[in-house]
């Protein structure tokens, strides 16, 4: 008998679960509204397009959660991170890639996968008959999203991301800026220059503050309030939160000496990170902004080094839905009250494009058991995908449920020194351990 796998939304966790699927021998078919309908953040048609940043954060697979998590997708034989790495780009420690190249090689090994048929119209209604995926994201359609709510009588709740800005890299005044990363962070030259920084003194920190503040912001809908995932806060709303948070979090100066200027610490520095491969365009690190356009412009210009700058694009808002998985789902990702649908993605509560990929990597392998007639639990949750399933389906409080980064906070601790000290050996504790369990889930389904 010939199974097929229907799958709805083509991002990160739609294509992985698809590939995963696919690879097993299961014929897949991904349902994508995009081009056909459009939203507010995508630019194209293409799968795993990635609309904020255009980084995977830190790939230390030995002190740090996402990192890990990388290993674990490699370990699976995952597309996300086989694209990611043929698409890399120069940013220190971090994974970064050229997003329109990235995303035109996941859709062109996807668009070549005998298995996998792909259909672009939008899914409307929650499906009755078959097994299925869904992986809509963060932009899931209103009529869909009310079809999840009409069965699951629970509602959908909202929050909302803000994309950053691009800039044309021959607009950066280098006089001003320079090339470096982080603490020199970095195997290679390249990798040690990965980023540009825009000093700031404090009278120009102060004054850019004031303007944040100022600055005309884009008003929500009736009905809708201003609820953000801490990692992708505006910067304007970190400035509203305190004055200095901004400059504790994406414009702290440490670990950054001025080659024009070594002699004099700045105050706050504005950094930018490649975007592309060919280094024409970077975008602002952490400056996703609900500014309106025309006060975009002004207030970062005032940046020093940017005073010229012609940006690519400039930084939006969009809205985020999520479900409450710890209510909804059991933990093989399945709706409780249609266990032949399963969610995978940003929709089940994870934030992050590496934790939506590594649900879709799941939620596929669990449907190709559940069709072969086997039944595959979760990884451990000492492993970082096992973590992130056990906090989406049973880990967090149900009436405080938000979206969640991976973390070492929700890997059962360790028994190791604590404080800073003992930091450094925790954490290849808790890698170590991880990597051993997933090896192990991996090797139970040969």
């Amino acid at each position: 008998m010939t199974h097929t796998l229907n799958i709805i939304g083509g991002g990160m966790a739609g294509s992985e679960a698809a590939w995963q699927a696919a690879n097993a021998g299961i014929r897949v078919i991904l349902h994508e509204m995009r081009p056909s309908v459009e939203t507010f953040a995508h630019r194209t048609g293409d799968f795993a397009e990635m609309v904020c940043s255009n980084s995977f954060r830190s790939d230390d697979d030995e002190q740090n959660a996402v990192g890990l998590l990388h290993w674990e997708m490699r370990a699976a034989n995952g597309l996300i991170m086989e694209m990611a790495q043929q698409h890399r780009l120069p940013a220190g420690g971090a994974l970064a890639v050229d997003r329109d190249a990235f995303s035109a090689a996941v859709t062109a090994a996807i668009k070549a996968h005998p298995l996998i048929e792909t259909s672009y119209e939008e899914i409307t209604e929650l499906p009755t008959d078959g097994h299925w995926i869904i992986a809509t994201g963060p932009l899931t359609s209103g009529d869909l999203a009310n079809s999840i709510r009409a069965e699951t009588g629970a509602d959908s709740l909202a929050f909302f991301d803000a994309i950053a800005p691009i800039v044309y890299a021959d607009s950066i005044d280098m006089d001003i800026a320079w090339k470096q990363s982080r603490y020199d962070k970095g195997d290679t030259e390249e990798e040690r220059t990965a980023y540009i920084n825009c000093p700031m003194d404090k009278a120009q920190h102060e004054a850019f503050i004031d303007a944040l503040l100022a600055a005309d912001k884009t008003e929500f809908h009736e009905g809708e309030t201003a609820k953000y995932f801490d990692g992708c806060l505006p910067i304007e709303v970190m400035a509203e939160r305190g004055r200095e948070t901004p400059r504790h979090g994406p414009m702290k100066p440490v670990g950054l000496t001025n080659s024009h200027k070594p002699d004099e610490k700045p105050y706050a520095v504005v950094q930018l990170r490649r975007d592309n491969a060919l280094g024409t365009l970077y975008n602002i690190v952490g400056f996703q902004t609900k500014m309106k356009y025309g006060a975009q412009t002004e207030v970062l210009r005032m940046i020093p080094g940017l005073q010229d700058a012609k940006f690519a694009r400039l930084g939006g808002i969009h809205r985020n839905t999520f479900i409450n998985s710890p209510t909804l789902l059991d933990d093989r990702l399945r709706l409780k009250s249609r266990p032949n649908i399963r969610f995978a993605g940003q929709i089940t509560g994870v934030e992050g494009y590496v934790e939506s990929a590594a649900m879709g990597l799941l939620a596929g392998r669990m449907a190709v058991a559940e069709l072969q007639g086997r039944d595959l639990p979760p990884p451990s949750f000492e492993t970082a995908m096992g973590s992130l399933v056990n906090h989406i389906t049973g880990g967090a409080d149900a009436k405080t449920f938000q979206p969640m980064n991976v973390n070492f906070g929700l890997f059962p601790p360790v028994d190791a020194k604590g404080g800073r000290r003992g930091r450094k050996l925790r954490y290849k504790i808790y890698t170590d351990r991880a990597k051993e369990q997933f090896t192990a889930w991996l090797a139970q389904q040969n």
